[in-house]
């Protein structure tokens, strides 16, 4: 059954200049497609055609009868007094309509009225209320809350008085309790931390209806979509896989279009030089040649069909690295602070030689950026020292990116703020894709990605040799990321960054700071390697986690009974299995410590988790000890 049907689909907000062009998919029913293209190529666009907010110049969009679409990047307007709570509620609007025409049936029928229609109109409002969900509205509510890290506490908060962010969490949680057909998601993991984006990857997985998502995060669109629609210049082309299968299938179709291309090229110009040589022949005396030499060129311009197949370039440019002498690069001593009442951390202490890369995480909210504005001096510590080594140059991206006169130029701003003459900003604009008018644009007029772009583009005239970013992929299409990924690559000095971007974290980097509970954790490996720990660990918890059931109960000793007996070997039984997993969880520790044998750092981790691995089984024979002794004095 197809969901959505779009054919021919033409929009434009220029005269001449076609956003969509003849654009044409179907969707069915249960299908997970990611939508791709580079920022302004109408993405966004069809999204809001699909939900009527736009109307198409040309072709038609079917949305199947009877089905429910909801997109997450319309946050609508509500009443300003409306909380988070009022804001999620309505999502349950349709639930509580059918709950106060069930109230008013209930009077009616209280009062002796039991017409045969007022029965029947009740009996379809419980079924409907059941089917829809509206007896487990509470448990709905509170696990998307938890699931996307929205609090108590904030769902008492005036929605007005959150940030784009918040709000745009919110939405979400709104769309999902909704339990909509169709799922538009508009860059949904922009604003989530990564706990909430797993969550959300594992909803999505687990979602029955049918999901378009424009996302530029390539781990999400691997595990969320099975077919990509990629835009380009209006049209779509269709690949049936994941993001990693479309890459490969696209530098595949990019390599055979080429070399079709190539092949055409080639034949035709051998037909060009026989044509010529047939055209001089002519002149020489044999007139019948001209006749030959026009047909083969009439069959020259037929072979004319394809055009040179194009890639579109990254950006060259690359971060100026200036050298650093001496070891530490940076030092944080005793480091605090507060805001109020909360205490973002404390009494941190950390060390950063030169070279590191060192990936800053944490939920929302934590301190991050507050970290890094401390460090960069924009934020005074409550307590705490900071030191630089003295050679150390910085290069700062932030994640809100302002300029002082944004009434300027893009050349103006260059001209000013790097000292520069007009053909030197002119130059290193085009480098970013600032081309012809769009140069002479305010700042004020550019979109955050482009904001990011002009700030990275001044920022790539310094020499640096520290280079802090703070969700530098945020706003920016899979092109400019893979750009800016090229560009850290070759940077040769360290880095320290916030990013919620798992590709981004994996390429780079080398050390894991895990800012949680106003405390930050070291951990020195790549992401793949902690995250290895992190699953590590919570197997370990799940394995030697205390079975309240197991501990014996002095205060309320048993009845000598059958029944009990039965309940102290299926104790005793669960006690046996987590002992054998506990020993497997040793015997694997044991094979890791030996395949690290002679990585010090990695071996010192892996031997304190053994140790507290071997703790826990002692306590768990014991337990079992104490449990056999029960069931022998049960059964006597």
């Amino acid at each position: 059954m197809i969901d959505i049907a779009v054919s021919n689909l033409v929009k434009s907000f220029q005269i001449g200049e076609n956003v969509l062009d003849g654009l044409t998919f179907q969707v069915n029913e249960g299908e997970r497609v990611g939508i791709l293209g580079r920022n302004g190529s109408g993405k966004t666009t069809l999204f809001r055609i699909l939900t009527g907010a736009y109307l198409p110049d040309e072709g038609d969009v079917v949305i199947a009868p009877g089905k429910r679409i909801g997109l997450i990047s319309q946050i609508p307007v509500y009443p300003p007094e409306f909380t988070v709570k009022d804001v999620l509620d309505t999502a349950f609007a349709r639930i509580h309509a059918m709950e106060e025409e069930l109230k008013q049936l209930t009077e009616q029928m209280e009062s002796g009225d039991y017409d045969e229609a007022v029965l029947r109109r009740f009996d379809r409002l419980s079924d409907g209320i059941a089917l829809s969900g509206g007896y487990d509205v509470d448990v709905r509510l509170s696990k998307v809350c938890n699931g996307l890290g929205i609090p108590r506490e904030m769902r008492e908060r005036p929605f007005d008085a959150l940030s784009g962010g918040e709000k745009t969490r919110i939405n979400l949680a709104r769309l999902i309790l909704e339990d909509t057909d169709i799922l538009l998601l508009d860059e949904p993991t922009n604003h989530l931390d990564l706990h909430a984006v797993e969550w959300l990857e594992d909803y999505v997985s687990h979602f029955k209806g049918t999901v378009l998502t424009i996302s530029h995060d390539r781990y999400f669109l691997d595990r969320c979509v099975d077919r990509i629609v990629a835009l380009n210049e209006g049209k779509a082309e269709f690949y049936s896989g994941n993001y990693s299968f479309y890459v490969v299938e696209r530098e595949r179709r990019y390599q055979e279009r080429m070399k079709q291309y190539e092949k055409e090229r080639a034949k035709i110009e051998q037909l060009t030089r026989a044509a010529d040589q047939m055209h001089l022949w002519a002149f020489m005396g044999n007139d019948k040649l001209h006749k030959r030499a026009f047909s083969m060129e009439k069959r020259i311009e037929k072979m004319r069909t394809t055009d040179k197949p194009r890639r579109e370039q990254n950006l060259k440019q690359g971060f100026r690295s200036t050298e650093f002498h001496g070891d530490l690069l940076f030092s944080v001593e005793g480091l605090r602070k507060s805001f109020g009442d909360k205490t973002l951390f404390s009494d941190l202490n950390l060390e950063v030689l030169g070279g590191e890369r060192i990936a800053l995480l944490g939920d929302n909210g934590t301190g991050k950026t507050t970290f890094l504005k401390l460090l960069l001096r924009e934020e005074k510590p409550d307590w705490g020292l900071i030191h630089f080594g003295p050679t150390v140059k910085v290069g700062y991206l932030p994640q809100i990116v302002r300029f002082a006169h944004p009434e300027r130029n893009l050349v103006d701003t260059l001209i000013y703020e790097k000292d520069c003459s007009a053909q030197e900003a002119r130059d290193q604009l085009a480098a970013f894709r600032f081309r012809g008018e769009d140069v002479f644009k305010p700042v004020s007029a550019l979109s955050g990605g482009e904001l990011s772009r002009l700030k990275l583009c001044m920022l790539m005239m310094d020499s640096i040799n520290l280079l802090v970013l703070d969700e530098p992929t945020n706003h920016l299409d899979v092109s400019s990321r893979e750009w800016i990924e090229e560009a850290v690559e070759d940077f040769e000095g360290a880095l320290l960054f916030v990013s919620n971007d798992r590709y981004f974290i994996n390429r780079f980097a080398s050390r894991i700071w895990t800012l949680e509970n106003g405390k930050i954790s070291d951990f020195r490996g790549d992401y793949d390697a902690y995250r290895a720990k992190l699953a590590r660990e919570e197997e370990l918890r799940s394995v030697l986690k205390p079975t309240e059931a197991a501990k014996p109960k002095k205060d309320k000793p048993k009845a000598k009974s059958p029944g009990g007996t039965k309940n102290l070997e299926k104790q005793l039984r669960a006690l046996e299995r987590d002992i054998a997993r506990a020993e497997e969880q040793l015997a694997a520790l044991d094979g890791e410590m030996e395949a690290n044998a002679t990585d010090y750092q990695k071996l010192q981790a892996l031997t304190q988790e053994r140790e507290a691995a071997e703790t826990r089984l002692n306590e768990l024979y014991e337990q079992w000890e104490e449990l056999s002794l029960q069931l022998e004095e049960a059964q006597a």
